[in-house]
């Protein structure tokens, strides 16, 4: 048996991981805007890709396991591509390791972008902390002690003016 079958799914996973990793680029340039509407557009893309690319995976681990049983090969577990390039003809392995490595590279890519785009998000979410508690009267400056020690408002009311 030939590897036609695993080296279409491995073009098709490394399709969806591309594919992902160009929303990933649209993301964070999304983020830098601050659109919030459209980053939710992004991220509902993402989470299908997300999806497809797990499908596409169990369909990867079903053709490797039927690559390598059609080799006589024992294996353990949900099989590798390198089980499956390790006891493959030489065409195969040439053709597998390509496709292994152009996965690993845009898996690596995504990984980094991915990093970069969570640093944008929290810093974003720094500056937001940053402008409420410049915006919001802190408990302190809005309050003055009575010569007594109680603690009164300057509008004479308290902070909390509700009926019992």
């Amino acid at each position: 048996m030939s590897a036609t079958n695993l080296t279409t799914t491995l073009a098709k996973l490394y399709k969806l991981h591309k594919s992902l990793f160009d929303l990933s680029m649209d993301k964070t340039d999304v983020i830098k805007k601050g659109d919030m509407s459209e980053l939710d557009r992004v991220l509902k893309d993402e989470q299908k890709h997300l999806a497809a690319i797990n499908t596409v995976e169990a369909d990867r681990q079903r053709e490797s396991s039927h690559y390598l049983q059609s080799r006589g090969v024992p294996f353990n577990g949900a099989p590798t591509i390198s089980q499956c390039i390790e006891h493959s003809s030489p065409q195969d392995q040439e053709t597998l390791a390509h496709w292994q490595q152009k996965l690993v590279g845009i898996i690596g890519e995504l990984k980094v972008r991915n990093e970069l785009n969570q640093k944008l998000v929290y810093q974003s979410l720094q500056f937001v902390n940053m402008n409420l508690s410049m915006t919001q009267p802190q408990p302190d400056q809005s309050t003055y002690s009575r010569p007594n020690g109680e603690k009164k408002s300057p509008t004479g009311r308290s902070m909390f003016d509700s009926k019992a």
